[in-house]
């Protein structure tokens, strides 16, 4: 990984974006690396960038103005002022040691984005679960409550067709990313965060640091900004209860705890509503589960933050269809519906869990489950089975590595010694994909589960489900 310059030790002074002058981004194909170019691209910022393969985002990048380079080579730096690498990039490409051999600043992908949103009014979604969707959320509400906010989203929203563009009003909505500790590079004004919990201990080594490290996020509000927690997390309600206690900023708790000022309330599908200081308002939400339902309700506290008017907050909640991989769905055979979730933390495998029992009604749920990191396997392993365990059937696949490499010990038999009886591990490819299929029945739900490449096996499974022909192999994600 490329070590850049900011180790987010301690909070500075954030660059504005007439300070970065000509920006080459070396990964420029990357998802959050391509929000970052396209937003300054937009805002007339000159920019080029490379990475190893030709990807499609790039040839867009290339038609609104930047200069993009396929492979790496220092020439491609040419007369560049800042450079932004990607988290995957060697100290050993050609590009950074070209940039950090020129005495160039090198930079991390949110100190570009905190310098590029540094003279807007910033809203960050913070949290171990849902920052995702709730950015996405708070951006579609606004979007159709008539705003037209910038924002960077780090997954695809099909009612935004994108994950970053930059807008005509001076609003910015941003996710906040905590696994490296990257959300201090961020001065909001708004900050949302929907929970914490230990997580990403290969980075912060214990709970207490994950806790501390959101502690110096909300230090960063000023003094009129607003924190934005979850009543409902243990997490949040005590990262509001220490904000409080330092008296730099106000504090709104939204949930369906009593003392939330924004309270929910969650009667299942078609019957959600949201009680303010101005009055009770239906919430038309098209995405299943409580853990939806709360993110709605953090998106409609920032928008009546912003002055939306609650009426028109709660209509423009509506247009919101889901986040790409936040249980999506991908299509269905024989009556069994097939879904795909990012889920990749026990809680979170509780939640995408919870919302497939809600869509399943009296059917039964199966689910495909692969581990994502050998350290997060390790630490949540009995958490993750208890989590599976609410599933008719839990078929677990291999440890997806990332950026691991494997810890002497650590399978997913971790995980499988704690299953109740329809929970095992699977195979790869024809093996997990016909164990599905033995397991669905018509009015089943079918949900495939993870960070990794488990979610190329949606489509497959749907194409199963409508076919005869065995399934040989599954694509590459």
């Amino acid at each position: 990984m490329t070590q850049p310059e900011n180790q987010h030790s301690a909070p500075k002074a954030a660059r504005t974006q007439a300070s970065l002058g000509r920006v080459h981004f070396i990964g420029i194909g990357g998802v959050g690396m391509s929000a970052v170019a396209r937003i300054m691209v937009a805002r007339g910022v000159p920019v080029s960038g490379s990475d190893a393969k030709d990807l499609p985002v790039m040839a867009d990048l290339a038609a609104a103005g930047a200069r993009i380079c396929v492979g790496y080579d220092a020439a491609n730096l040419r007369d560049a002022q800042t450079v932004v690498a990607g988290s995957a990039i060697r100290q050993d490409n050609p590009e950074l040691a070209a940039a950090r051999a020129a005495g160039l600043p090198v930079l991390h992908r949110s100190e570009a984005l905190a310098a590029t949103m540094a003279e807007d009014t910033v809203v960050t979604v913070a949290g171990t679960h849902g920052k995702s969707t709730t950015t996405s959320m708070i951006t579609v509400l606004l979007q159709g409550a008539g705003l037209d906010p910038s924002f960077a989203i780090g997954a695809n929203v099909p009612a935004l067709g994108v994950n970053a563009a930059s807008g005509s009003t001076p609003v910015f909505v941003a996710e906040a990313d905590e696994s490296d500790g990257s959300f201090l590079n961020y001065r909001p004004q708004i900050a949302v965060v929907t929970n914490v919990e230990p997580d990403h201990l290969d980075y912060y080594g214990t709970a207490e640091a994950v806790y501390e490290s959101f502690d110096r996020f909300t230090e960063l509000l000023p003094a009129g900004g607003v924190l934005v927690a979850c009543a409902d997390d243990d997490g949040a309600r005590a990262l509001a209860r220490r904000t409080l206690e330092r008296g730099n900023t106000r504090v709104v708790l939204y949930g369906t705890a009593g003392d939330a000022q924004l309270t929910l309330h969650d009667g299942g599908p078609g019957d959600v509503s949201i009680t303010t200081p101005a009055g009770r308002f239906a919430l038309d939400l098209h995405v299943p589960g409580r853990h939806n339902a709360l993110n709605a309700a953090a998106a409609f506290a920032v928008a009546l933050e912003l002055g939306v008017d609650p009426e028109a907050a709660a209509a423009a909640l509506a247009h919101f269809s889901g986040a790409s991989r936040r249980f999506e769905f991908k299509g269905q055979g024989r009556g069994v519906r097939v879904y795909d979730d990012y889920a990749h933390h026990p809680t979170e495998v509780r939640a995408a869990l919870s919302a497939a029992r809600s869509v399943a009604g009296g059917h039964k749920v199966h689910v495909l489950f692969q581990p994502h990191l050998f350290s997060r396997t390790r630490e949540f392993a009995r958490e993750f089975a208890t989590a599976l365990n609410a599933a008719d059937t839990a078929l677990v696949l291999d440890i997806y590595p990332a950026r691991e490499d494997p810890i002497p010990g650590v399978s997913s038999q971790l995980i499988a010694a704690h299953l109740g009886a329809g929970g095992r591990l699977v195979g790869a490819d024809q093996e997990a994909v016909a164990a599905v299929l033995a397991a669905a029945g018509p009015g089943d739900v079918v949900l495939t589960v993870g960070a990794g490449d488990v979610t190329a096996y949606g489509p497959v499974i749907v194409e199963a489900l409508n076919a005869s022909a065995p399934v040989e192999s599954v694509p590459d994600a």
